[in-house]
């Protein structure tokens, strides 16, 4: 029963994210790989990415119908993963700040648009490099990506300062900000 809900979580992750749905097939090593590495952080405010990622359990327990013990035991029992943490992100950027009905749900663009930033756009089934995967991932949660973002999350082409030294949830409103002008 455990291993089901596993899966299930992991498809549910997958599907707020994958638009259309086919593209779990062309990510699935990606996304998998992303599900597997533990999301660390050296920034206090980062955090709350971590929460985030760790509230999406709940919220899949509430939407197909488990109880918060049943979540608790079969999901709720290791740390946030990188998928969770940019999952969670890509969705508290579409429900709190860019939400607009006359676009729909965007989720999937914003989450995309991390995974373009940190250069895993490429790791698609037939072309995955598990080596190159964990290579970006640890740029990324090491903070050695490029000044501008480039490696990290969100890549900025006038950024305010070097976004090594910011947390996660600043980078993306300059990078909201950034592009919303374009």
């Amino acid at each position: 029963m455990e291993n089901e809900m596993r899966e299930l979580y992991f498809d549910w992750l997958c599907s707020l994210v994958c638009e259309p749905p086919s593209r779990k097939d062309i990510y699935r090593k990606l996304l998998r790989r992303l599900h597997e590495t533990e999301f660390t952080f050296s920034l206090e405010m980062d955090g709350n990415r971590f929460e985030d990622g760790i509230n999406l359990r709940y919220v899949f327990g509430v939407r197909n119908g488990y109880k918060d013990t049943q979540i608790a035991v079969g999901l709720d029992n290791g740390p946030c993963s990188v998928l969770e943490m940019m999952v969670a992100l890509a969705d508290r950027c579409e429900e709190t700040i860019m939400s607009n009905s006359e676009y729909g749900n965007r989720t999937h663009i914003w989450f995309w648009s991390m995974i373009k930033s940190m250069a895993l756009d490429s790791q698609a089934v037939i072309k995955y490099d598990a080596m190159y995967v964990d290579h970006c991932v640890d740029l990324m949660l090491n903070r050695q990506y490029s000044s501008n973002g480039a490696g990290g999350l969100f890549t900025l082409k006038r950024p305010p300062r070097d976004m090594r030294d910011v947390d996660i949830w600043c980078q993306l409103m300059w990078w909201l900000n950034e592009n919303e002008k374009e």
